[in-house]
């Protein structure tokens, strides 16, 4: 499997952005789709977005559409999860996955990180 490290987490004031980082010391990541999940205490895991291999197709699930960017820079072999405009909804410890193919089903992924945790509040 895929070890994945997220990272960039941390406490922001509603309406602030923060940048999320997922890598894999040791593996080439150009081949695999990535996506971003959350999960919030008392909640399932949510899918957040995914990007593919390829870099053209990008995804975002409603609750983030408009204020979150996923992107990668294969060259740095790092898939980042910008995140704007953050609400206190968005509060979770937000996880990266990794599958040759993107999907909004967590247990199609095999390799995830440890995640990290995002705290929006004021």
């Amino acid at each position: 499997q895929v070890q994945l490290v997220e990272s960039g987490g941390g406490l922001v004031q509603p309406g602030g952005s923060l940048r999320l980082s997922c890598a894999a010391p040791g593996y080439s990541l150009d081949i695999y789709s990535i996506a971003w999940f959350r999960q919030a205490p008392g909640k399932e895991r949510e899918g957040v977005s995914c990007v593919g291999s390829t870099n053209e197709n990008a995804y975002y699930a409603d609750a983030v559409k408009g204020r979150f960017t996923v992107s990668r820079d294969n060259a740095k072999n790092t898939i980042y999860l910008q995140m704007s405009s953050l609400k206190p909804e968005d509060t979770a410890v937000y996880y990266c996955a990794a599958d040759l193919y993107c999907s909004w089903n967590g247990g199609d992924f095999g390799s995830w990180g440890q995640g990290t945790q995002v705290t929006v509040s004021s």
